[in-house]
């Protein structure tokens, strides 16, 4: 293995190609041509020792080998570490303390531009880029080191530790206010679970918790489900009366405060979680003082739920 022979260039075309699944693609990426690609790709190889990209079984284009996989978590980690040194050089150029990459899930974008206002306010020398995504995505960017700050409802448990609670955070299930469960104070499991539930997709944090109330119910079966890709596209759609759904309370604050949703009562109901901030980069001062602040906030910007 020769690592110190390993260029920038090489890295960038792992990257590439893994994104692309082809050399074509890859260059019309990177402005250069396949043959070029290709020998920063062997060139790589060499220098590792070992082949880092593979045909697909079927035959589609390439993926990283499990080496390969390796080396391209780490070339993601450089170029994340690259654009943050970027930022921070722009910042500090245009006079600021710094920049600041703050991500958080998509259930969070209901109440974040509030939180990235007040905190604009509280420290005007910060420039706050905010980033929102699924916490599958969410997770894997903090893993490259693409967000200084994040905020989600659930850390990875190694995160976790050092995870601070921002505030509560409640789930439940939201229906149209004449639907006949919505007319008592509590349910008959059997009687919800023969509802059609519409459920975010694989990955989303709500959907885990959605799924974990429905084995506390302990029917033993599953309710028919419609997968939707957003929060908003599941309002409209309990709106539209098609299914009830299991929801961030967060998420339809407004719709219940104006009476076009309401709320299932009855045991386990709400859910109740709380909001995480997570600092990912421990050494840039302006990260640091964003955290404070977030956390001196005490989540004033979380919208109120009547009781």
């Amino acid at each position: 293995m020769r690592f110190d022979a390993i260029t920038l260039k090489q890295m960038r075309a792992l990257i590439a190609v893994s994104k692309a699944g082809s050399l074509t693609l890859a260059a019309e990426a990177l402005h250069q041509t396949a043959p070029t690609i290709h020998s920063q790709i062997k060139n790589l190889e060499a220098a590792v020792g070992q082949p880092l990209l593979q045909r697909a079984a079927d035959g589609g284009g390439f993926r990283p080998t499990l080496i390969g996989q390796e080396l391209l978590a780490a070339a993601q980690r450089i170029e994340a570490n690259l654009s943050h040194a970027e930022r921070q050089v722009q910042a500090l150029s245009a006079g600021l303390k710094g920049h600041v990459v703050l991500g958080t899930v998509s259930t969070a974008k209901y109440f974040v531009p509030r939180l990235v206002r007040m905190l604009q306010d509280r420290a005007p020398d910060i420039e706050i880029e905010l980033r929102v995504a699924n916490r599958t995505d969410a997770i894997a960017a903090l893993d490259r080191g693409e967000y200084d700050l994040a905020i989600m409802g659930r850390p990875p448990r190694k995160l976790m530790r050092d995870a601070v609670p921002l505030g509560p955070h409640p789930h439940g299930i939201v229906l149209l206010p004449d639907h006949p469960l919505a007319q008592g104070d509590g349910y008959d499991p059997a009687d919800l679970l023969s509802e059609t539930f519409l459920s975010r997709e694989e990955g989303s944090g709500t959907r885990l918790l959605m799924e974990r109330f429905i084995d506390r119910l302990g029917e033993e079966r599953e309710p028919p489900r419609v997968t939707m890709p957003s929060n908003e596209t599941i309002k409209q759609a309990v709106l539209a009366g098609l299914g009830i759904a299991f929801l961030s309370l967060h998420t339809v604050h407004d719709e219940l405060a104006a009476g076009r949703l309401a709320l299932l009562r009855g045991p386990e109901l709400p859910v109740m979680r709380h909001w995480y901030l997570i600092q990912n980069t421990q050494d840039a001062q302006a990260t640091a003082r964003a955290a404070s602040e977030i956390a001196a906030l005490a989540g004033a910007y979380l919208p109120k739920l009547n009781a």
